[in-house]
């Protein structure tokens, strides 16, 4: 049931998406649509970006994500990857410098570092209209970083 809720929300907002931007859709407007109430939206997301979050990864579906895309400000985009993609880098960062003793200061550096590689890729993928498939750019992405994290953090131990 609860699947069918967020579904039902999804679409919501893709048809209102149609209609207008994304800052001018309302979580009122949503559960008036599927026929919901506020209560019933907040059981399943926080605010009407949540449930973007969710459509996006749900979905993957290219022509949501580029009105999305065309509709949040690019700085609301950015900080949204920027916040995903450090702390799923920092996680790795944490495990490969694990009882080295790297500073943590470090290991935030080198977490950055990637996480703004990571961000403009993505960035330019959604911008040039996703036509590459995303799963070449996640390759190409892991084949660049693979043994690159543990390099850094080692490098920055020679440093010391």
């Amino acid at each position: 049931m609860s699947n069918t809720t967020k579904r039902a929300l999804e679409a919501s907002l893709k048809k209102l998406l149609l209609q207008k931007p994304l800052d001018k859709i309302t979580i009122q407007d949503l559960t008036t649509d599927c026929g919901i109430s506020r209560m019933a939206f907040y059981y399943h997301f926080k605010d009407i970006y949540d449930l973007v979050e969710w459509a996006c990864v749900e979905d993957g579906n290219k022509p949501f994500i580029m009105n999305v895309y065309r509709s949040v400000s690019k700085e609301q985009i950015e900080s949204y990857l920027y916040k995903l993609t450090f702390e799923l880098i920092e996680g790795v960062v944490n495990e490969k410098a694990e009882g080295t003793g790297l500073p943590e200061e470090d290991k935030r550096f080198i977490a950055d570092f990637y996480k703004y590689g990571f961000v403009g890729v993505m960035l330019d993928w959604i911008k040039d209209g996703m036509q590459e498939d995303y799963s070449t750019i996640v390759k190409k992405m892991s084949l660049t970083l693979h043994g690159n994290i543990s390099n850094s953090i080692g490098n920055f131990l020679d440093e010391g």
